[in-house]
């Protein structure tokens, strides 16, 4: 679909057909990022990974998170803080229940995985004192930020509402807010001269990393002060809020559909009793083809951003017999894609199977599945947001059998989406759990 947005053409991609042209045979052309106003100015005018324009510095900030930041090895170096947050979860978890009270899951997913990237990111939780508090409360504001919609970027002279509505000073304040924050994070770092952050295993935060490649112009890469605060900010937009969307959905179609619970229930119990112990690591997940299942069924109904970040076309191309201008931004509606009733049967239902000795994935390779994007600018947290998901949810659905408080239906649980970027249940997920 091709269509106006004010002074914006936009090509709007809606089938695996059309994505996989864009992806595989434009992905070059496509590599591009649209000027969005609110994103330059909190992300250090486009010195991140995810928004930087094509070209030299996006090349070198996809080198760092493929080589230093992201890669197989780096990401289970990061086992035991997943596995220890876990824990704290499955322990908060469990004294509510034993005292029968609800959980807000929303509230502890958001919890945990802000512990776990806290902890990878900078090496620490910023939770406690006015600072953490204030911390956390600016990255909560960032976050909503980065989904609102901007007028002014499609019909400029409107640009004004922006300062009316009082939107823009909001932008100001929050962008100044955690720069002074992150600027004095990095002063003390490096007049303390030290692996500061280095946790028990010898394994760098993200931070760490950053500053050691500001220093020593490691490898021919060079970043500035700016370019680390900005990879900062986007590893908790990122690594947050996708992620703990994710497995509230997750559970939220499970509780639903207790059929399927008790499915993936059994297997992880199952698996866990062959080996004799009563806690799950990250080696057994391997073996839980259900569970992955699961995942893959709920980001097909639930991705996380149902329109993936925008691209934008660098040069002319020819998109399935249609002349697409240079400067054209690509949409692509990966909520329709994975309800395409050409590619699903029955698209509009949760059925885990469909995904069983299925060769379908959602690393980019498919395009029916593309939840994380695809081509050059995909995802490069997909590994690292992955085992986070598998780890929380079998540990969940191995401790604790869920029903809904207050005599509700399962049928009757409300699956209303909220209107963001990053589209969160419109309410949080409340659930009472039985230890098993």
């Amino acid at each position: 679909m091709f269509l106006q947005l004010g002074s914006i053409p936009t090509l709007v991609v809606s089938s695996a057909d059309a994505a996989k042209e864009i992806f595989k045979i434009h992905d070059l052309a496509v590599s591009n990022r649209p000027n969005l106003r609110v994103l330059k100015r909190l992300l250090y005018d486009y010195k991140d990974v995810s928004m930087a324009p094509y070209g030299e510095l996006w090349r070198q900030l996809k080198s760092i998170y493929v080589l230093k930041l992201l890669s197989n090895k780096r990401v289970q170096s990061f086992r035991g803080v997943r596995e220890e947050e876990t824990a704290l979860m499955v322990q908060r978890i469990r004294e509510l229940g034993s005292a029968s009270l609800p959980v807000n899951l929303t509230d502890m997913f958001t919890e945990l995985t802000n512990g776990v990237i806290s902890r990878v990111v900078l090496g620490k939780k910023y939770e406690e004192g006015e600072l953490g508090k204030e911390f956390n409360t600016l990255l909560r504001d960032f976050i909503t930020l980065t989904g609102i919609l901007d007028i002014g970027n499609f019909v400029p002279w409107l640009g004004w509402v922006n300062w009316v509505s009082g939107v823009d000073s909001k932008i100001d304040r929050i962008a100044e807010g955690l720069d002074e924050f992150l600027e004095a994070l990095v002063e003390e770092r490096l007049k303390s001269n030290s692996d500061g952050g280095v946790d028990s295993e010898g394994n760098k935060n993200f931070f760490n990393v950053l500053l050691q490649i500001y220093k020593n112009n490691s490898a021919g890469i060079s970043i500035d002060r700016d370019c680390i605060k900005a990879q900062i900010l986007i590893a908790f937009a990122a690594g947050t809020d996708t992620t703990y969307t994710f497995l509230e959905w997750a559970m939220s179609e499970l509780i639903r559909n207790p059929l399927e619970m008790r499915k993936v229930q059994d297997e992880v119990r199952g698996i866990l009793s062959l080996t004799g112990r009563t806690e799950i690591f990250e080696d057994d997940l391997e073996k839980m083809q259900y569970l992955k299942a699961v995942i893959k069924e709920t980001l097909r109904l639930h991705p996380p951003v149902p329109f993936l970040i925008p691209h934008e076309a660098r040069e002319d191309i020819r998109v399935m017999g249609y002349d697409i201008a240079a400067g054209t931004m690509v949409l692509t509606n990966a909520w329709a894609i994975g309800r395409d009733p050409s590619t699903w049967d029955e698209p509009n239902e949760f059925r885990p199977d469909r995904f069983l000795n299925s060769p379908v994935d959602f690393r980019g390779h498919d395009f029916q599945l593309i939840p994380f994007g695809a081509g050059r600018r995909g995802c490069p947290g997909i590994s690292f947001a992955t085992v986070i998901g598998e780890l929380v949810f079998a540990n969940s659905l191995h401790k604790f059998d869920w029903s809904l408080p207050g005599g509700v239906k399962r049928e009757d649980l409300d699956m209303t989406e909220s209107t963001r970027g990053v589209v969160h249940r419109k309410f949080p997920l409340i659930a009472v759990a039985s230890p098993c």
